[in-house]
């Protein structure tokens, strides 16, 4: 059996790392949640909450914050990875020296790398090479319901079920729950590619296009996901779970999504740096879409969504014609798998 842990470090005090550290502390564990930003660290000792993602949520008195990688993973026997897709490579090199390779270490990122496209924990095994494996953590998951205690039902992925056991010990309480997988390739791919889909969705809800089309963009959503998931090595019966279906339900009609509202915002008129510039939260739909779209082209699988909201970004197609262009594709089978 693993020791159970004591010791948690997490890295990145956006929103979901940080309701993730407040989680963590209420139910017993020692966290010490690590920011890029020295001022933001400081700011939340001093105020003993994070005042720019979750104001109103008080730290426990077990969690502490900071801006130092190596006090931040000192002694750590979980380290739990929540930093941005894009920035994470340059923590993962900082943070490197100070991991201890028998610590547990789980990816709660979602997101593809650019130019690599690696998957967030194949990032992270690059990285730290002396780490045996990398769990991840993905599924239907408000960072602001479960910093405020509602139910949380996500899923945990590890080639090793002895690891996964560990971390559902770890994390369940009465607000959340863990089920598992050893699927790490759909669990992955599940939760970066939904956002791309979230941001369609967010188009359609702008647009009024009405529930009929809500309900067929989601459902072509997931054949989408599904398809490349598949492709690269996940298991179908994953998408059809929590960290497939669950997670791109979720984010594709829950007022808190931010890749949804980056899609309404587009649909309303609004410049996709505009959009980026009002907000403190990353919409990692953005930045995914693209390596998607360079991963589909790999692996031979069409993603006529994930194309119109690329060519949408990029100010190629206004989100009318994006619809358009969908409708007025060629008719076939429901089941056909290629597209």
């Amino acid at each position: 059996m693993a020791t159970p842990v004591r010791s948690v470090a997490v890295l990145g005090a956006g929103s979901w790392g940080t309701a993730l550290a407040i989680h963590l502390a209420r139910i017993g564990h020692e966290v010490r949640l690590w920011a890029r930003d020295a001022e933001l660290a400081a700011e939340m000792e001093r105020r003993r909450a994070n005042a720019v993602y979750l104001p109103d949520i008080p730290f426990p008195s077990s969690l502490s914050a900071g801006a130092s990688l190596p006090d931040a993973l000192r002694d750590a026997q979980l380290v739990l990875v929540a930093v941005p897709s894009h920035g994470l490579r340059q923590v993962l090199r900082q943070a490197g020296p100070h991991v201890d390779p028998a610590a547990v270490v789980l990816s709660a990122t979602k997101g593809i790398e650019d130019g690599s496209l690696l998957r967030m924990s194949q990032v992270i095994a690059q990285e730290w090479p002396a780490v045996p494996e990398v769990a991840v953590l993905s599924g239907p998951s408000f960072a602001r319901e479960l910093a405020d205690q509602m139910p949380t039902v996500v899923v945990v992925a590890s080639p090793s079920v002895g690891t996964v056991r560990h971390v559902q010990e770890e994390f369940r309480s009465g607000a959340m729950r863990l089920y598992a997988s050893t699927d790490v390739i759909g669990v992955e791919l599940g939760g970066a590619l939904k956002n791309v889909i979230a941001i369609a969705a967010g188009v359609v809800d702008g647009l009024g296009l009405g529930h009929n089309a809500q309900a067929a963009l989601i459902t072509r959503g997931l054949a989408e996901i599904s398809r490349l998931a598949v492709a690269a090595g996940g298991d179908r019966e994953t998408l059809a779970g929590l960290a497939g279906m669950g997670d791109l339900v979720l984010t594709c009609t829950g007022a808190l999504s931010r890749n949804r509202h980056v899609g309404r915002e587009l649909a309303r008129g609004r410049g996709l740096a505009e959009i980026v510039a009002s907000t403190k939260m990353v919409a990692e739909g953005v930045r995914t879409t693209r390596a998607a779209l360079a991963l589909g082209a790999a692996h031979g699988v069409e993603l006529p969504i994930a194309a119109q909201v690329d060519a949408l970004l990029g100010g190629r197609v206004s989100p009318a014609a994006a619809v358009s262009d969908l409708m007025g594709r060629r008719q076939r089978a429901e089941a056909d798998r290629q597209s």
